[in-house]
C-alpha cells in the first residue's frame, strides 16, 4: 500500500501538473503559430491596420504564437513568456472579439471562449512557474 501511495504521489505531482499546463497551453498554441507562419498573416495586418495601428505590428504574432509557446514548452524564462503570450492574447482579444466579449456562441460558450482560455492559462503559469521538470530549474 505504501508504494501505491508513493508512486500515485509522484505521478500526480504539482510538477507534472504545471508541466502538463505548460505543455497544453503552449503546444496548443503553436498549432495557431505554425499556421501563421505557413499560411501568412494577412488577417492580422488587416486587423492591426483597421484599428489605426502599424501594420509592424501583426509581425509580433510570430513572436507570441511560435517563440513564446517554444519558451513556454522547454520552461525557458517561462513566467517572462507566460506573460508575453498573455499579452498576445489580451491584444488577439482586442483586435478581434472586442465586440464579442459577453457574446454567446451557437454551441453556448462565449465567442471569446478560446483566447480568454489561453489569455488565463498563461497568467495562471506566470503565477506558479515552470516547475521541476524545465530548463529554468536547471
Amino acid at each position: 500500500m505504501r508504494k501505491l501511495e508513493l508512486l500515485l504521489s509522484t505521478l500526480l505531482s504539482e510538477n507534472i501538473g504545471k508541466l502538463l499546463l505548460r505543455l497544453s497551453v503552449a503546444g496548443l498554441m503553436l498549432f495557431h503559430g505554425i499556421k501563421k507562419l505557413t499560411g501568412g498573416i494577412d488577417g492580422i495586418k488587416y486587423l492591426v491596420t483597421n484599428s489605426g495601428l502599424p501594420e509592424i505590428l501583426a509581425y509580433g504574432v510570430y513572436i507570441g504564437e511560435i517563440i513564446l509557446p517554444i519558451l513556454i514548452i522547454l520552461g525557458l524564462f517561462t513566467r517572462f513568456a507566460s506573460l508575453g503570450l498573455a499579452a498576445t492574447m489580451g491584444f488577439a482579444i482586442f483586435l478581434a472579439h472586442s465586440k464579442d466579449l459577453f457574446v454567446i456562441g451557437k454551441t453556448g460558450g462565449l465567442v471569446v471562449e478560446l483566447p480568454l482560455l489561453f489569455l488565463l492559462s498563461s497568467i495562471a503559469i506566470a503565477f506558479i512557474g515552470a516547475g521541476k521538470y524545465s530548463l529554468d530549474k536547471k
